[in-house]
Order: structure tokens, then C-alpha cells, then sequence
């Protein structure tokens, strides 16, 4: 064994997302309902790791917002598990709220191929997030949220550094405690989960980890720039039936209005759920109510208290 990889077996010893659990050895001779179980209890666990470190994850979004919301993006890094996960996380944010494609980005190590299949070695290359960051035009208005559930995955690492040196915010998302990628981030988030049912498979609880933070960090987000009303979707991009159906219904929950007036203001505001809100709420026509919006950056809430 050469001496680069008996420092990084070292090193993989010492985290607890590597650690082996000698009391699950007999794991496979187990019948099905009783891993399942065991599975099930260890997944239960995770809400509670995530609960310890809400006040970094308020902390980060927070900061997050004053990014976008002077025209930054929210920037996600990772290889394999965690890159597809903020792939998965940035590509649900258009349909959800209607941010602009280029508002909440992913890019995963090895590139597009790594989000259906292994690319071997992309991981390891900090060099070849510089690159991905460099022509992505990364600046300081922008987020960069970097993800490893080890915390010392090169490419997430690599990220950080690259985004630091051009004055992005960093956040650093890992699941273990005192990690290089959280001393290397502005925002350091460790939810320590502790280790995996199957030794080191970290698309387990530390994926689940960090598929919750995400969903954290861009829903608040979006919550805090005004992107919802209340608990409604009025951001929703009506591109099919249902979605259409869905719009008719979040007029209806916010304004109380009966169908008919709902399908007017609908069609007068050309199927935008916001502004039908406000036409509706706001005793304004159409017009008014798209330059209300206008004026208050897309809060309906402004713009209603301007109606």
C-alpha cells in the first residue's frame, strides 16, 4: 500500500460516517421485516441530527438571502450522492417557485454523466471544481453550498476555496463533526449522524441528512424572498392541467373567492396565481396589479399592503 493511500485509510478511520458497527455484522442473515425495522429505526434518527444544528441552518439561509436577493445565485458542489442531491434540489426549484434556471444551480463532480452513473476519480480533483466554478462565473454576490457527507471530499473542497477567493458566501454541508469542508466554509453544517447501517454506504442517513438540509435551505429561502404566500405556492409554474387545477385552487385558498370570480381574475392575469390573488384582494385590475408586483421585487404581501 502506498503511502497516499495509508494516510487516507487513516484518515477514513477516524470518521464516523466510515465507522463499522460490529453488533449489525449479522445484518444479513436477518429476515426481511426485521432489517427493515433496523433500517427504519436508524432513518428516524436523523430529524433529531438535523434539529442540533438549526441554528447554523437559519443562520446560512439567512445569509442566503441577502445574496439572492441583491441578484446573487445559490451555487450547490458535491460528487455522487450529494452532487445529485443538489442537482435534484436546484432542479425542483423553477417548477416550485419560478426561479429562474440560472438562479439555483448544481454541478456535480465528473459532470452531467456522474447524475446516472459513477465517474471514477471525479471526486478526488479540487482543481476540476475551480474550473466548473471559473466557467460558471461564479462571483461575490453568490452562494456557494458545498456538499460531502465525509467532509473531505476534494471536488467540495476545492469548491469552497475557489468561492472563497472570489468573495461568494460559503456554506459547508458535511455529516461529520470538525470536518476540512466546514473550516473551510463560512457557514459550517455538520449534522453528525452518525454510522451507516452499511458500513461507509453514506446515500443512507447522511444522505437523508442532506437531502433535508437542502430542502431547508432553498424552501426558507424562497419563503424569506417572498416566493409563497403564507403556505401557498403562488410562485407555481402553470406548465400542465394539473398545475393549472393547482393555481385555480391557491387563488380559491387565498382570496376565499367562489369559482367564477377565481377563473376571471385567472384569465385576466394570464393564469398567474399572484396576481389574481391581488386583483382579487387588492380591488385592482391586471395591470395594476403586475406593476404592483413589480415595484415590490414579487412580494404579494407588499404589494397588497400598496394596493
Amino acid at each position: 500500500m502506498s503511502a497516499p493511500d495509508r494516510a487516507l485509510r487513516a484518515q477514513l478511520d477516524t470518521l464516523a460516517t466510515e465507522a463499522y458497527r460490529p453488533e449489525l455484522a449479522g445484518i444479513d442473515r436477518l429476515g426481511t421485516l426485521e432489517i427493515v425495522r433496523l433500517m427504519n429505526a436508524e432513518d428516524r434518527t436523523v430529524a433529531d441530527a438535523v434539529a442540533g444544528r438549526l441554528p447554523e441552518i437559519a443562520a446560512a439561509i439567512d445569509a442566503v438571502v441577502e445574496r439572492l436577493a441583491r441578484g446573487g445565485r445559490l451555487v450547490y458542489a458535491g460528487a455522487g450522492t450529494a452532487g445529485r442531491l443538489g442537482a435534484l434540489d436546484a432542479a425542483e426549484c423553477p417548477p416550485t417557485f419560478r426561479t429562474d434556471p440560472g438562479q439555483v444551480v448544481a454541478l456535480i463532480a465528473g459532470g452531467p454523466a456522474a447524475l446516472v452513473g459513477a465517474v471514477e476519480g471525479a471526486e478526488d480533483s479540487a482543481e476540476a471544481a475551480g474550473r466548473d466554478l471559473a466557467a460558471l462565473g461564479l462571483g461575490p454576490d453568490d452562494v456557494l453550498v458545498a456538499v460531502s457527507a465525509s467532509g473531505r471530499t476534494p471536488y467540495a473542497i476545492g469548491a469552497l476555496v475557489h468561492a472563497r477567493a472570489v468573495g461568494a458566501l460559503t456554506v459547508g454541508l458535511s455529516c461529520n463533526e470538525g470536518s476540512a469542508l466546514g473550516e473551510a466554509a463560512d457557514h459550517p453544517i455538520e449534522v453528525e449522524v452518525g454510522p451507516e447501517l452499511i458500513t461507509g454506504s453514506t446515500r443512507l442517513k447522511a444522505g437523508t441528512a442532506q437531502k433535508l438540509v437542502l430542502n431547508l435551505l432553498s424552501t426558507v429561502t424562497m419563503i424569506r424572498l417572498g416566493r409563497t404566500y403564507g403556505n401557498l405556492m403562488v410562485d407555481v409554474r402553470a406548465s400542465n392541467e394539473k398545475l393549472r387545477a393547482r393555481c385555480r385552487r391557491i387563488v380559491a385558498l387565498a382570496t376565499g373567492a367562489d369559482e367564477d370570480t377565481v377563473e376571471q381574475a385567472l384569465a385576466a392575469t394570464g393564469g398567474e396565481a399572484k396576481n389574481a390573488i391581488l386583483v382579487i384582494l387588492g380591488g385592482v385590475d391586471a395591470p395594476t396589479a403586475a406593476r404592483l408586483l413589480e415595484a415590490a421585487h414579487g412580494h404579494l404581501r407588499e404589494a397588497l399592503g400598496a394596493a
